[in-house]
């Protein structure tokens, strides 16, 4: 049996598709509220192919508790932030994962840390936690990283077809890790130690960051002496070995704009590139104010109760707000923006998380003069013509009604 602990973004996908395919899963957390929600076969968050993947695990015998299980075979899953003044990883969800597992399972148990992490953090905080039990490590309790590497909007799928990495101090463990993730991966499962697994996947998620990096900035560059962005990238990238991503609002997510301050805060000195980039793609969501700003003067709109965001999710087609540059953007607002308040709607959010939040395309744009497109939803792709006649700022190049203002 494999006792998941943490059933948020990552840790119940990764349970359901575990049940699916036949494992025996108890799913924990600490959240009775969601523990309940999933005992009554109820999903927590929208995702393509959840319900369906949700209905398959219970089908096998998947269970929900609030308590820690007695087994042979962990996979922790609770978040990772980092303290946002060191920059180094917050590994305490993790420690106090690892000490509840201590507290109930068997000699010779394997504890599978899913939850991203900097390079060093079980040499760091996990091992010593454990001998300070008494626990051996290697005898009464076996360490591994598994790190994910899925991304909302595609969970299930990148869950069976992605690569994994499983880092392990002894290769038969890490064998054995292996054999139960082929349960259902079928794309190929790469054994190593730990802490290359760790590294492995902060750089996969920094080079992201950094790439992006680099498009915002050239957005900034081509703004400053009225050049099209676009059209340079769109060119540019005819070239064989160039591939420029496309600009944006800043980074969200709790993988891109996350992982990178690991290295940063474990590495002062000598993550220069990454401190750049990170400082880069924080600094877009001010960027965009700033385009707003002036885009009201040349318009002639002096009341930013008349401005809408479109978007509140940090990518497209998905209910995930976590680090979204539209949040951002609302928490720095008053650096820039004065007057009433600024509307916003997004058709994944259904709660109220921010004021004036709108909950049908119609009432927001009948409500606004301007629009400011910061994700791309496929609602607003397939309406696209609703807004003729609005002032319109397109972050996300996917609007092209004339008169449109772009990054």
């Amino acid at each position: 049996m494999i006792n998941v602990v943490g059933l948020g973004y990552i840790g119940l996908p990764t349970a359901l598709m575990f049940a699916a395919h036949g494992v025996e899963v108890v799913g924990t957390d600490y959240n009775r509220e969601l523990v309940e929600t999933l005992k009554a076969g109820r999903t927590t968050f929208e995702e393509d192919g959840l319900d369906e993947l949700f209905a398959e695990a219970v089908k096998k015998g998947i269970r929900f508790s609030h308590e820690y299980q007695s087994t042979d075979m962990y996979i922790v899953s609770v978040p990772t932030p980092y303290d946002k003044a060191s920059k180094k990883v917050d590994a305490s969800f993790v420690v106090g994962a690892v000490k509840n597992v201590m507290e109930v399972c068997p000699k010779g148990a394997v504890i599978v840390i899913e939850s991203t992490i900097s390079p060093g953090t079980i040499d760091r905080h996990v091992r010593s936690v454990v001998e300070a039990q008494g626990f051996t490590i290697g005898e009464d309790v076996h360490l591994v990283h598994a790190p994910e590497r899925i991304i909302p909007g595609n969970m299930v799928y990148e869950l069976k077809h992605n690569s994994r990495t499983i880092g392990a101090d002894s290769r038969e463990v890490g064998e054995r890790v292996k054999a139960l993730y082929a349960s259902f991966c079928e794309g190929e499962i790469v054994v190593t130690d730990i802490r290359t697994a760790e590294m492995t996947k902060v750089v996969e998620n920094t080079f992201r960051d950094i790439n992006i990096a680099f498009a915002n900035e050239l957005a900034k560059i081509c703004r400053s002496d009225n050049m099209d962005v676009y059209e340079i990238i769109r060119i540019a990238n005819k070239h064989p070995r160039v591939n420029i991503l496309s600009p944006g609002p800043g980074v969200g997510g709790h993988c891109i704009s996350v992982d990178p301050w690991f290295l940063v805060g474990d590495y002062p000195g000598l993550s220069n590139i990454i401190l750049a980039a990170r400082k880069i793609n924080d600094s877009m969501p001010d960027f965009v104010l700033e385009r707003i700003h002036d885009i009201m003067k040349e318009n002639g709109i002096d009341d930013v109760g008349r401005v809408g965001l479109y978007g509140l999710t940090y990518k497209e087609n998905v209910d995930d707000t976590r680090e979204s540059p539209t949040l951002q953007m609302l928490d720095s607002m008053e650096r820039h923006l004065t007057g009433g308040k600024i509307k916003v709607y997004d058709p994944y959010v259904t709660r109220d998380i921010v004021p004036n939040q709108y909950h049908d395309l119609d009432s927001f744009l009948e409500a606004v003069d301007m629009v400011v497109l910061l994700v791309g939803h496929d609602e607003i792709k397939e309406q696209i013509e609703k807004l003729q006649g609005k002032v319109i700022l397109d972050t996300r190049h996917i609007c092209f009604l004339e008169g449109v203002y772009r990054l």
